[in-house]
């Protein structure tokens, strides 16, 4: 299991996505500015590990504060709101900040060294959490998959999108280990290409059969029997089901429609947002142009073209046949069966 974010020494440790999958660098925030920047700049990416990562950076903030009282909380206020604003579709960021305002409340009449203390016991206990969670719904996914699964991913749910093990990738994993996985197809996953640089590295190293495909592939494999299974994680999920992840999912979804597969989603319930009614309120991130101009620091387009770069797209819940979490598998009509596995 690759060790993707965690606290050492009065710092947060993760490991840097930009550099894989040529280089394993690791790299140490030592504030919370600092874990922001690395969210922000997706050198840790990935909606539950997003969450663990600002749940650390909190906690070293408050540890590094030099302030008490109500002071402590308004610098505290301060940090959630800097780190809440890097990434605003990953409904995890915000779901691991309003779990650690919780405990902020809970020991804060404690004095400031109970406060210190637990507040990194409780980004801890998120980190372990997700963990487990992955490897739950790793086990519930693996049951949904067919014998000789033939499974088409896209982006990067992995180890690397979480505290560990993984979503959509946990259930590859899990299905591996069952001996379940005839192939995976990772979509390159453009502009960033999460698929093609991190669901390649990660599957094989745990020698998982891999192929990567350019994005405008995958209707065509479909079409030619290559794929029984999607699989796919989400950074979030709105109340009716609709499902926001990397941009490219809503493709592949219709696609997978049309070509009569299955297409499964992965996440955690921290991943819910019952709030949210639909796909249509949820806010889609979109990045810098360089990202899709550029790639490794040579241009690919005429200077001073017009880029658009959301980084989500919405698949509505028409397309999804289940989505698989921790607590169970929920299907249509969402409404009702994400409310009862969320616990309302």
């Amino acid at each position: 299991m690759l060790p993707t974010v965690g606290f050492d020494r009065d710092a947060v440790v993760l490991i840097d996505q930009r550099r894989l999958p040529d280089e394993e660098v690791y790299l140490r925030c030592r504030d919370h500015h600092e874990v922001a920047r690395a969210i922000k700049d997706m050198a840790i990416r990935g909606a539950p590990a997003i969450g663990v990562a600002a749940a650390y950076g909190l906690a070293l903030g408050v540890r590094l504060a030099t302030v008490e009282g109500e002071a402590l909380r308004a610098e505290f206020e301060a940090m959630a709101a800097e780190l809440a604003a890097t990434r605003p579709t990953a409904m995890n960021l915000f779901w691991a900040i309003a779990r650690m305002r919780s405990r902020y409340e809970a020991l804060a009449a404690g004095g400031a060294d109970g406060l210190r203390s637990g507040l990194l016991r409780e980004a801890e206990a998120i980190d372990e959490e997700d963990v487990l969670s992955c490897r739950r719904i790793g086990d519930l996914g693996a049951d949904l998959l067919p014998d000789e699964a033939r499974i088409l991913t896209h982006c990067n749910a992995g180890a690397l999108a979480t505290a560990g093990y993984g979503t959509a990738l946990g259930v590859i994993r899990s299905a591996a280990k069952r001996g379940k996985v005839r192939s995976v197809l990772a979509d390159e996953t453009r502009p960033y290409l999460q698929g093609a640089r991190l669901t390649a590295w990660e599957l094989l190293r745990d020698g998982i059969p891999t192929t990567v495909i350019a994005d405008n592939m995958a209707g065509f494999l479909m079409s030619r029997g290559e794929v029984n299974a999607v699989v796919v994680g989400a950074d979030r999920i709105a109340r009716n089901g609709d499902v926001a992840n990397k941009i490219g999912t809503y493709s592949v979804a219709v696609l997978a429609r049309e070509n009569g597969i299955p297409f499964y989603v992965a996440a955690p319930v921290s991943t819910f947002d019952l709030a949210t009614p639909s796909g249509k309120e949820i806010p889609i991130e979109e990045r810098a142009p360089e990202e899709v101009t550029h790639h490794g620091g040579r241009r690919l387009t005429p200077a001073g073209v017009t880029v658009r770069n959301p980084a989500f797209d919405v698949t509505p819940a028409r397309y999804v046949t289940a989505i698989v979490c921790e607590r169970g598998v929920a299907r249509p009509p969402y409404e009702e069966s994400l409310a009862a596995l969320a616990g309302r």
